[in-house]
């Protein structure tokens, strides 16, 4: 019995010193976990800053882009029929985005639908524009009646969506 009793008086105390030593190195782990962690997300967000204003700069230069007085200026042509025209505008808003499509995973879903809408609702415009002309057409023809179809629209879906990229970026940065 007593030498349950000095064995007792032994292992208690060391058990409570092995258990504070167990929480004192616990809390140290944790801490280090911690530390790296944060170390860790500072040099993604080097690393993924500049990618993702670089995102954000191709996205607008993307909008601008499809701007249509941009696409009828970059893609005009007086020997264009308006159905070639047509086609041709087309492609190169699909081309345009295509190429973009990626960037999509540095911005909010909300920015991306904003661009997406865009471009979508730009090719119906053309789609409805180009539809309504007659087959002997032309060019300069097409690109007249898309300007003032834009412009009696109330709402530009890709200034609108240009501007909720900005809000973001002025967020963001």
């Amino acid at each position: 019995m007593n030498t349950l009793l000095e064995l007792i008086k032994i292992l208690v105390p060391a058990s409570v010193v092995l258990y504070a030593v167990y929480l004192m190195v616990r809390t140290f782990i944790g801490k280090e976990i911690e530390l790296k962690k944060i170390e860790v997300r500072g040099r993604s967000i080097e690393t993924v800053l500049p990618i993702r204003l670089q995102a954000y700069e191709r996205i607008t230069l993307f909008l601008e882009r499809i701007a249509p007085q941009a696409l009828i200026f970059r893609l005009s042509n007086p020997t264009y029929s308006a159905q070639e025209f047509h086609r041709i505008l087309l492609d190169e808003i699909r081309n345009e985005y295509n190429h973009n499509v990626s960037q999509q995973v540095y911005m909010s879903e909300y920015v991306w639908n904003m661009v997406k809408n865009a471009k979508e609702e730009l090719t119906a415009s053309i789609n409805e524009v180009a539809g309504a002309m007659n087959s002997d057409s032309k060019a300069i023809d097409l690109s007249r009646q898309l300007l003032q179809h834009i412009l009696d629209k109330k709402e530009d879906a890709v200034a609108l969506a240009l501007s909720e990229l900005k809000k973001e970026i002025q967020q963001t940065f």
